[in-house]
């Protein structure tokens, strides 16, 4: 048997891959974080398959199911949310995996940030203003931050970040990055993006923080920083279809 770790997605069902669509429908073990992926998602489960919401379960508890379905020779759909490679905890999964010589699979979904940047109709990476994405978080009652990992530091480089796990702590987040950023860098907090009731809240380092509170939003949100998710309009366009710029496919200037 296998198990496959699923990228569900941020929430919409649509969003999900072929792949992880057929791996749903055909796994008769589905094991789904429901605190983050929706029922919809897993619905497609065939008829008879087991499926359990991991939401109150620990890890012993998720692998004994495992185990359970690696002694049946059943293949097991273990769906996370956004992509598993991104706070997926997976790494201690399979570490206890490998232990047991279980066989597993990493089907990767898509993440919150591109999501949220389609949802806001917007390019990320615009020449000259920002070209780089720092994933990152916060570690509030969460697994601690390595040294060196902060947002302090992040924030030297002026690149575009998104922030999981930091909706409660966006006045540290602005004491933080406001030196480096300005104030009134724009921000943009999306709560449970791809969901039916997605919210995107825009503002600045400044006055995010009491938009969000007005909205009572505490937890499933990321947060996005940067000078690329302002009204941008005079940016340079790319070299990618400069008709100036010969490459490989295209190898003669016009």
């Amino acid at each position: 048997m296998t198990v496959y770790f699923i990228g569900a997605g941020p929430g919409d069902p649509e969003l999900l891959t072929l792949k992880a669509q057929r791996l749903i429908a055909a796994c008769p073990v589905c094991l789904f974080a429901g605190s983050l992926v929706p029922e919809q998602v897993v619905a497609g489960a065939p008829e008879g398959a087991i499926v359990m919401d991991t939401a109150p379960m620990n890890l012993d508890e998720t692998h004994a199911q495992i185990k359970a379905a690696h002694e049946r020779g059943q293949d097991v759909a273990r769906v996370h949310s956004g992509d598993p490679s991104l706070y997926g905890a997976i790494a201690e999964q399979i570490r206890r995996l490998r232990a047991d010589g279980i066989d597993y699979e990493i089907i990767p979904g898509v993440p919150a940030y591109a999501a949220a940047a389609a949802a806001l109709g917007q390019e990320l990476t615009i020449p000259e203003v920002a070209q780089s994405i720092v994933l990152t978080r916060v570690s509030m009652k969460s697994t601690s931050m390595p040294a060196g990992e902060t947002l302090e530091n992040f924030a030297r480089t002026g690149a575009t970040l998104a922030i999981h796990l930091g909706v409660r702590n966006l006045r540290e987040i602005e004491r933080q990055l406001a030196p480096s950023y300005g104030a009134e860098c724009p921000v943009v907090v999306a709560y449970r993006v791809g969901w039916p009731d997605q919210m995107l809240i825009r503002g600045t380092l400044s006055d995010i923080r009491e938009k969000v509170r007005a909205h009572k939003i505490t937890r499933t949100a990321l947060i996005l920083v940067g000078p690329a998710l302002g009204e941008v309009s005079d940016f340079k366009d790319s070299a990618l279809y400069d008709p100036a710029m010969p490459h490989v496919l295209r190898p003669k200037a016009r």
